[in-house]
């Protein structure tokens, strides 16, 4: 995996992302101090579940020669009583049978990231100047 840096960007929260030769943007709603130029910190999370399972989904049908058309992936998170609540939506697109549509439900929480989120988690961090 490519490391992801971020250091200040434009404006009062503004944050210039790299991983690698790509570019992008991190930044706050104007509502939360920020000027709205790129997905929040949280709005990445959710793209990084919703991305990994449509892909999941992508590579097992493949393999399977199943008939998916597309598996459209939507995901909301929510903070609640300290609890990160994420709703995933996956609307499957195709000719499939109802237990090709059910494995393809059990297959959704294999995907990398949601077992990321769903396991244990260790931060390191260290000061490196």
């Amino acid at each position: 995996m490519r490391k992801v840096v971020s250091q200040f960007g434009d404006g009062p929260l503004q944050q210039k992302l790299t991983a690698g030769d790509l570019h992008f943007l991190s930044d706050a709603e104007v509502s939360k101090g920020g000027e709205g130029t790129g997905p929040s910190p949280h709005e990445y999370l959710g793209a990084a579940l919703a991305a990994c399972t449509s892909m999941t989904l992508k590579m097992y049908s493949g393999r399977k020669a199943m008939n998916l058309e597309n598996a459209i992936v939507t995901v909301d998170i929510e903070r609640t009583n300290d609890v990160e609540v994420f709703s995933r939506e996956i609307l499957l697109q195709g000719n499939l049978s109802a237990e090709e549509k059910e494995r393809l439900l059990e297959i959704a929480d294999k995907c990398p990231i949601h077992k990321a989120l769903a396991g244990q988690i260790q931060i390191k961090t260290q000061l490196v100047n």
